[in-house]
């Protein structure tokens, strides 16, 4: 930093250059797919075995950067919350969700996915 208070590119050292990574990714298909099978950050939270609260649930669904091990234990806590309301023959054609699949800024995600469950959505 220099006597100015200006850093070596020319700009303030504390505001964040655009090409600098972010950890705000917007909306995420997580969040479409929360509304589209009209589940509550509640009923995500009580589903879930493991220790997930309310918070993580949320930062998830407005695009906060999860680590991967958060963004699979969220997964995990949709599927099983959509498996619990599924009928017995639902369930037998119900596909799980990848973390990959839910968060846009996951290794691997695939914007053109096609959702195989759109039938099961439909149907509730």
């Amino acid at each position: 930093m220099t006597l100015s208070g200006v850093g070596k590119r020319g700009r303030s050292p504390y505001i964040r250059g655009m090409e600098e990574p972010t950890r705000d990714h917007g909306p995420q298909p997580f969040d479409v797919l929360m509304d589209r099978w009209k589940l509550t950050n509640h009923q995500l939270v009580e589903a879930s075995p493991e220790q997930l609260n309310h918070k993580q649930v949320q930062k998830a669904r407005k695009g906060r950067q999860l680590t991967l091990h958060l963004m699979q234990k969220i997964a995990r806590a949709l599927n099983i919350a959509i498996f619990e309301r599924l009928e017995k023959a639902q369930q037998e054609v119900f596909v799980e969700y990848l973390h990959r699949q839910l968060f846009n800024y996951a290794k691997a995600h695939d914007p053109t996915w096609q959702d195989p469950n759109e039938a099961l959505i439909e149907t509730r």
